[in-house]
């Protein structure tokens, strides 16, 4: 069971590992705990404190959504494909990843 949650675990990271790196960041960085959320606001184009505020109980969902749906923007994707990245993150995100989707912060503007 530990072996399957690993591997899960695994292509979870190379999933973000690739959406960084077509985002113009380095890959590497999906891996480290909390600089991962830095990146990520930063692909949102939202400053990077806005990670720390992921963590308030209850409204940091809140800022988690609101930075994963704006990311996906960047990518092109719509609401619904955020809706999809919440409670079907495991096909959604190999989607995302792997997808022809291009990044441009334009979008974000």
């Amino acid at each position: 069971m530990l072996s399957i949650l690993i591997g899960i675990l695994i292509f979870y990271y190379y999933c973000l590992w690739k959406i960084f790196e077509r985002s113009g960041h380095p890959g590497w960085a999906a891996t480290v705990p909390i600089y991962n959320l830095i990146v990520m606001c930063r692909i949102a184009k939202k400053p990077g404190w806005w990670a720390a505020l992921m963590f308030i109980p209850a409204i940091g969902s809140i800022w988690s959504i609101w930075t994963l749906n704006r990311m996906a923007k960047g990518f092109g994707k719509s609401e619904t494909f955020t809706i999809g990245l919440i409670f079907l993150g495991f096909i959604f995100l190999p989607i995302w990843a792997f997808g022809d989707s291009q990044y441009d912060s334009s979008r974000l503007d």
